[in-house]
């Protein structure tokens, strides 16, 4: 009885491995995981950790006759499908209720709805367990409105502040009650790299700031969402991401909540066996809310649930810089394309 295990037995929670290795896939489906996410930089990872399956890809795409600008895309679902395979098992045995694997489509045209829903059908063809993930700004919602319509598991991601978390619910809830249908959606709350974007600007304005407010900016929004979520009974479960440190999955346990990390991640947690403690009630201290409503501006943007206008999603530093990770790693696959091609 590892620390997964136990916290499965002992709790509501449960944890979800991102862009896994085909040996990690493995390893969590032994170690009691829920389901799988990716993202558009999964197979830069697969091509550092499995060059030869994934340049085996690349190969096979082309020699198909994609065009070099829809290979990446055609890459990535192959390797999403080759995922959903791994996960068929636990996705029956569960009755469809585990064993997801969610799909994100090219972070470079992700303010193109049309794109984006064009990629998403394409993607639902790999497998039953399939779920589309789709970012929570002005375009990524009008997908998701689709996706309900049309019964799709969602995963909204991209989500750092209230706004876009109760705008996702809004959008989801008018879609359910137009079509009828009510698919899962999870919505995420990226803990981890809202902390390192507070991390990055305190260090390059010198803002004074204390570590340990610092050090609470993510868990303190994902905290306050999970407490109204349960207070409003919103449906949709959420989903924790963007784990950076073991405490931004620890913080959270307790909870009717999910949370999503890589397999690193997973191992230092089995390796530690800490207790599993119930930390999803803690509250955050007044003086550290008031430090960082003080010191960051774009904190109160997450922190109030008024504090971002729909239209200003997508422009929100935490946002862009979660999607410029996500565009240096499909760069990196069309590289190998065009390394490939020639």
């Amino acid at each position: 009885m590892n620390y997964l295990f136990t916290m499965n037995a002992e709790t509501k929670s449960r944890y979800w491995v991102n862009n896994p290795t085909f040996a990690e896939v493995k390893q969590a489906l032994e170690n009691g995981v829920h389901s799988c996410t990716t993202n558009p930089a999964h197979c830069s990872k697969i091509l550092q950790t499995d060059p030869s399956y994934m340049k085996g890809k690349v190969r096979e795409v082309l020699a198909s006759g994609v065009s070099l600008d829809d290979a990446p895309e055609a890459i990535y679902h192959q390797a999403c499908g080759d995922i959903m395979a791994l996960f068929r098992d636990h996705y029956d045995k569960t009755g469809g209720k585990e064993g997801f694997v969610t799909v994100q489509e090219d972070p470079s045209r992700e303010e193109d709805h049309e794109y984006i829903l064009a990629a998403s059908r394409r993607a639902k063809k790999l497998g039953p367990n399939y779920m589309a993930k789709i970012p929570v700004t002005e375009s990524g919602l009008k997908v998701i409105a689709a996706m309900v319509e049309e019964n799709v598991p969602i995963c909204a991601t991209e989500v750092f502040t209230l706004s876009q978390a109760f705008a996702a619910y809004d959008c989801y809830k008018k879609a359910s009650e137009k079509s009828g249908n009510s698919p899962v959606m999870y919505i995420t709350h990226i803990t981890g790299i809202m902390d390192d974007y507070f991390t990055d600007l305190v260090k390059k304005e010198k803002i004074a700031i204390s570590d340990k407010a610092l050090a609470m900016a993510g868990t303190a929004v994902g905290l306050k969402q999970y407490k109204l979520f349960k207070e409003r009974g919103v449906p949709c479960p959420m989903l924790g991401g963007g784990v950076r440190r073991t405490s931004h999955f620890t913080n959270f346990v307790g909870g009717d909540m999910h949370v999503t990390i890589n397999w690193p991640t997973a191992v230092e947690l089995i390796e530690k066996n800490p207790p599993v403690e119930n930390a999803i009630d803690q509250a955050v201290p007044q003086d550290i809310i008031d430090e960082l409503l003080e010191k960051l501006p774009n904190f109160r943007r997450a922190w109030e649930e008024d504090g971002l206008p729909i239209s200003e999603f997508a422009q929100y530093g935490p946002v862009m810089l979660f999607r410029t990770q996500f565009m240096n790693g499909w760069s990196r696959l069309y590289d190998e394309v065009r390394l490939l091609a020639k």
